[in-house]
């Protein structure tokens, strides 16, 4: 039933009084306050705990106990700890690696005894085959696919070229794809392998790195081995531009050969400490820079780093150092890989020098990715030039050539049927490889 409407009876609420709805809002904002006063004291007696907690959880809980004053060294040694911690993430402050602390690995001073004693040992297992010193040739490339897939097809190729060369002159070969040591990345990652492999092979006399993107260009050349007796290490290169220019581009450590002895292991451990990645790297490229003519500011690499270390210790290193130059240990390969067809048409292969060169190098091409010095085209296209230009030379063998030094296809250049070993003897690759035997 509807109300009536009474006039004595208010239409609207009480609390829109002046004065009683002023003091019913204070009051509720005292109410407010007090309510909360007591949640702050609540959380701030909390936080209390929780600071207690975790101190005693992290600094050990001697100060609340009467354990003994011995404890009193780990609390310390733990406080800083957490400060250091605490420091390293401060970008202001960043992390130093010392090059002094960083190694191959344990120090080896005995390998020369060790090695003659093992190989003592085991007779079936010599360093010299054929009266000519155990080579092995150890090449690589990064763990993973390339950024470009042009990059691993010519990769295979350089591999497949590496293998011919050594098949032909009984060289043995060692293809590595691992990173073995994480702080030894890009260029530097050739000297944690070749202690490895000096240390697992010791049968093998010298040991033969060759970069990825070095190519064999003269497939009858032989390196003179017994011409290095008297020397440790042999890389293509210059004395002149080595000691009066102090040039950065003296030396080339795309293409070296190093003896499996405690020199080498020596050198290595005098080598490494400039690579680690980081501020090692990057302090001792500054170095670098400042002391070699030429060199652009950038993180050490092991070529300039080797300079710098035969610079600035020549009375300790030279003398077994053999500078190659009266071949193509390493050649550049902007001023070679044009020249091809003028090589064919005067020369034969088996010089390895400026009439036919041993190795074309392709320093400053990037085909699996990254930045480089030239277009990706022409890197590829002069590649291809070398592949083929070595290949022919297997391929004349069986009576076949490339259709041309960018073709992939081949033509027959002779019929094999008649007077086959007359053939054989034309070619001459045998005759090379027998003078290239008896210089040893």
């Amino acid at each position: 039933m509807p109300l009536k409407k009474n006039s004595s009876t208010p239409t609207f609420l009480p609390t829109t009084t002046t004065r009683g709805g002023r003091a019913s809002a204070a009051a509720g904002r005292r109410r407010l306050h007090a309510t909360q006063r007591c949640s702050n004291l609540k959380l701030t007696i909390l936080c209390g705990i929780i600071t207690v907690l975790v101190f005693r959880g992290t600094i050990g809980i001697t100060y609340f106990t009467t354990f003994p004053e011995a404890n009193i060294t780990s609390q310390v040694e733990e406080t800083d700890r957490i400060i250091a911690e605490t420091r390293s993430d401060d970008e202001s402050e960043p992390l130093i690696t010392s090059n002094v602390t960083y190694t191959l690995g344990p120090k080896i001073t005995n390998w020369d005894d060790s090695r003659k004693k093992w190989l003592q040992q085991n007779p079936g297992f010599r360093s010299i085959v054929n009266r000519q010193a155990r080579v092995l040739l150890v090449t690589g490339s990064q763990p993973g696919p390339c950024d470009n897939p042009i990059g691993d097809h010519y990769m295979l190729k350089s591999i497949k070229n590496k293998i011919d060369y050594c098949r032909m002159h009984s060289i043995e070969i060692v293809y590595n794809m691992a990173h073995l040591d994480k702080e030894l990345s890009g260029y530097w990652a050739k000297l944690p392998l070749i202690r490895r492999i000096m240390l697992s092979h010791p049968e093998v006399e010298w040991i033969w790195w060759m970069d990825s993107d070095a190519f064999f260009t003269d497939m009858y050349f032989k390196i003179p081995i017994s011409k290095y007796n008297h020397h440790n290490m042999v890389i293509h290169g210059y004395p002149s531009l080595l000691f009066d220019e102090k040039s950065w581009i003296a030396l080339n450590t795309g293409s070296f050969l190093l003896r499996n002895c405690q020199w080498s292991l020596d050198l290595l451990d005098e080598w490494a400490p400039m690579g680690p990645v980081g501020r090692a790297r990057d302090e001792a490229g500054k170095i670098l820079t400042a002391n070699l003519k030429g060199r652009p500011a950038f993180e050490a690499d092991d070529q300039s780093a080797l300079i710098y270390l035969l610079i600035s210790n020549k009375d300790k290193w030279i003398d077994k150092v053999f500078i190659e130059n009266s071949y193509y240990l390493h050649g550049y390969w902007v001023g070679l890989v044009d020249r091809y067809e003028e090589y064919i048409e005067k020369y034969n292969p088996g010089s390895g020098d400026d009439r036919w060169p041993f190795v074309t190098h392709f320093v400053g091409c990037k085909p699996c990715g990254g930045y480089g010095d030239y277009s990706l085209e022409r890197c590829v296209k002069s590649m291809e030039r070398a592949f083929n230009f070595a290949d022919n030379q297997l391929l004349k063998l069986y009576g076949f050539s490339h259709r041309g030094l960018l073709s992939p296809n081949v033509k027959r250049i002779r019929n094999e049927s008649i007077r086959p070993l007359e053939i054989v003897d034309q070619i001459g690759v045998r005759t090379s490889l027998l003078e290239g035997a008896s210089q040893k």
